[in-house]
């Protein structure tokens, strides 16, 4: 599964450090190192969202930090 998060200015201001940060230490934990391809990119051209923009083979999602674990929960775990 690939996981691209936007690491371009205004999803850096947004929290996209702490959200990748998150993320590495989530699949760590539940030893999906093998399975989750984590990936960074400049702006998706999706700045208009709330959160930072991530996508999950290529499915756009908006994503704040504080809602990092419940988005992994529900969409990297539950399609792992």
């Amino acid at each position: 599964m690939r996981v691209t998060i936007c690491i371009g200015s205004a999803c850096h201001l947004k929290g996209s450090r702490e959200v990748i940060s998150q993320m590495q230490a989530l699949v760590a934990e539940k030893g999906l190192g093998n399975r989750v391809d984590l990936n960074g990119a400049f702006c998706s051209g999706n700045c208009v969202k709330e959160g930072v923009c991530v996508t999950v083979d290529g499915e756009l999602f908006s994503v704040k930090p504080e809602e990092t674990r419940d988005f992994f929960e529900r969409e990297i775990l539950g399609r792992a």
